[in-house]
């Protein structure tokens, strides 16, 4: 693959409203994180019915989806409150049952983000007819942060499945 070439990925993040979708894309694309900022339309490790609620979004996905090939990451975001209503296991066995990879992380201390992006941009990219177009030299080029500096490492948090 020719490393000079850049590819557009498209990624959705979905979920139950407050559950930090937009605060994890800040987290990884700025390195920020704002208490502040607006709920929009992942789960919530500390409100179960985000997690219940799951399937409605599976569904929603079915349904407005015109690919069979997509790439499903489930993210439990919030790991850093104290407050936990839904375990890690029941999330791992969530994404097992919808053949999706798994994550915790927290966008407010950065754990799990960065891993997160790159275990879905790597299983897209070994998902060829995702990103390859008419033109078969396109390509992804990624780069990798130091460890240790905005949550490079996993810790212990991804499970490709």
């Amino acid at each position: 693959m020719d490393e000079d070439v850049l590819t557009t990925l498209k990624i959705l993040i979905i979920g139950e409203s407050g559950v930090g979708k937009s605060s994890l894309l800040l987290r990884f694309t700025d390195d920020t994180f704002d208490p502040e900022l607006a709920a929009t339309i992942v789960y919530d490790v500390t409100r179960r019915d985000t997690f219940v609620k799951l399937d409605n979004w599976l569904n929603e996905l079915e349904t407005y989806c015109t690919r069979n090939d997509i790439v499903n990451m489930l993210v439990g975001n919030k790991i850093d409150k104290e407050n936990r209503e839904v375990d890690r296991n029941e999330g791992l066995k969530f994404a097992r049952k919808h053949s999706m990879l798994f994550i915790e992380a927290s966008a407010k201390t950065c754990d799990g983000v960065q891993c997160a992006f790159e275990e879905l941009v790597e299983k897209i990219i070994q998902t060829p007819g995702l990103w390859e177009s008419e033109n078969q030299n396109k390509g992804v080029k990624l780069s990798h942060r130091e460890e240790g500096h905005g949550g490079g490492a996993c810790g212990g948090y991804c499970s490709v499945l």
